[in-house]
């Protein structure tokens, strides 16, 4: 019996697919989600998402929000999320260099917007090792 994995950020829908297993980076450490799963509502952190099917392994970089497991069915709302084969290294590196310096310059930054280059900076950092890793 497979599962049905759906992966959704604030933009748009970024996975759909019937799938065999996935490994999400919770904030606990890494799960495993395999069909028959007990329910499951937790939170998830900038990381390597996994999806497995048919014996091929399909890398996401996905950065903070939810996963809820019911039935064979794996819902994850996400901040960010992107494919592996959609990633711009040049892009991400550029992107993470401004929101370094942006971080370094912060001197009266709102809370709000400090946390957000944080979280900019991990999700660029977990895309380009997403990236890095198959060569």
């Amino acid at each position: 019996m497979p599962l049905t994995l759906e992966i959704v950020t604030p933009e748009a829908r970024v996975y759909t697919d019937t799938i065999d297993s996935v490994v999400l980076p919770t904030v606990t450490g890494e799960i495993g989600i395999l069909p028959g799963h007990i329910p499951l509502l937790t939170q998830i952190e900038s990381g390597e998402l996994r999806v497995t099917k048919n014996g091929e392994t399909h890398l996401l970089a996905v950065g903070g929000g939810f996963v809820e497991v019911e039935a064979d069915r794996v819902h994850v709302l996400a901040e960010q999320a992107i494919t592996e084969e959609k990633i711009d290294e040049k892009a991400v590196e550029e992107a993470m260099k401004r929101a370094e310096q942006q971080l370094r310059d912060a001197a009266n930054l709102d809370p709000h917007e400090y946390e957000h280059l944080q979280q900019m900076v991990r999700f660029s950092g977990t895309q380009l090792a997403l990236k890095r890793k198959r060569r």
